[in-house]
């Protein structure tokens, strides 16, 4: 982990914390967020419609045109409309809190919903395919970089372990960012992320690791954010057991002289019935950091991909 204490802090849509700000004067209060995250996390609350000066409760708005470039209208009085207004409001919150290392969405939403948002046509039906809500968009084109989610898909263990993952390294190059950004600095950073790059991206991990190489030729102001950039684009895709089990045979390879035969198979067991999907990834990778303890390797040691997350949300016990 990070070794602070310091939470790191997320954007969510209020009514997912419980806050009854809906257009039907209810919430959508999620126990994931609002009892288990908020345990690791200073939950940052934003409601666009109250904000934009929507009342409690009020006629619902959604989206129409087209679903790339949709209006944001009342379902009664069609001349109500609050694009502007709700895309104003994504650009300022986004500048405004530059210290979120996440965000996560309500689904669906005309305002808050990342992706399958209805659009509605001429016709009255929805468009294929769907939009992206009004706020969303500003928000995400003005923080491309940020990790965010919406709170439905979170109930995928892999999706949420993805997410969170991401968080924190995220969370972390902003400590690095803030103390200063040097070449030892990315290079020390890029070097910790090595195995968990190698499980979700194995490709970019070698793209990276090119771009890294011309470091000298470049300020660490200049090319710290291209390095963030490529970085947070690749931890987006999901490892596989395929690619874990790939990292957790490089991890062995590292106890290789310090243990025995009998040890040694049994860890190849372990991976091997974690790769067939006979026991989930927190098994063989909890025999690799017993052996670790007992014959510690300062680089492994220094891995993230060890511990992305803290340990109790228990994220690798369901994948």
């Amino acid at each position: 982990m990070t070794g602070t204490t310091a939470k790191p802090r997320l954007g969510i849509s209020a009514c997912l914390l419980g806050d009854e700000v809906r257009y039907n004067g209810g919430h959508k209060e999620s126990r994931l967020c609002s009892r288990t995250l908020a345990e690791h996390f200073d939950f940052v609350p934003l409601c666009p419609e109250v904000a934009i000066g929507l009342s409690i409760p009020r006629e619902p708005i959604r989206l129409v045109g087209d679903p790339a470039s949709p209006r944001a209208v009342g379902t009664v009085e069609r001349q109500r409309d609050v694009t502007e207004a709700l895309a104003a409001y994504g650009s300022r919150m986004a500048a405004g809190h530059d210290d979120l290392c996440g965000y996560i969405f309500m689904q669906k939403s005309p305002s808050c919903g990342l992706e399958r948002v209805k659009v509605y046509q001429d016709n009255g039906h929805p468009a294929d395919g769907g939009g992206r809500g009004i706020y969303a968009q500003a928000f995400c084109a003005a923080r491309p970089d940020l990790p965010v989610e919406e709170v439905g898909r979170l109930n995928d263990p892999v999706l949420r372990e993805n997410f969170l993952t991401r968080v924190f390294a995220y969370a972390e190059w902003q400590r690095l960012r803030a103390e200063g950004l040097t070449r030892k600095a990315i290079l020390s950073y890029h070097a910790r992320y090595k195995y968990l790059l190698m499980a979700n991206n194995p490709l970019q991990y070698k793209a990276l690791g090119r771009l890294l190489g011309d470091i000298g030729q470049y300020h660490p102001e200049e090319l710290g954010p291209r390095y963030f950039r490529d970085l947070m684009a690749a931890l987006q895709r999901c490892a596989t057991r395929r690619t874990h089990s790939n990292v957790l045979q490089h991890l062995s390879g590292y106890l290789r002289q310090r243990i025995d035969h009998d040890e040694k198979a049994e860890i190849q067991q372990l991976i091997e019935q974690y790769r067939k999907g006979v026991v989930p990834l927190v098994v063989p990778l909890t025999l690799l950091k017993h052996h670790f303890r007992r014959h510690p390797d300062d680089y492994v040691a220094r891995q993230a991909y060890l511990q992305p997350h803290p340990e109790d949300l228990s994220l690798r016990n369901a994948i």
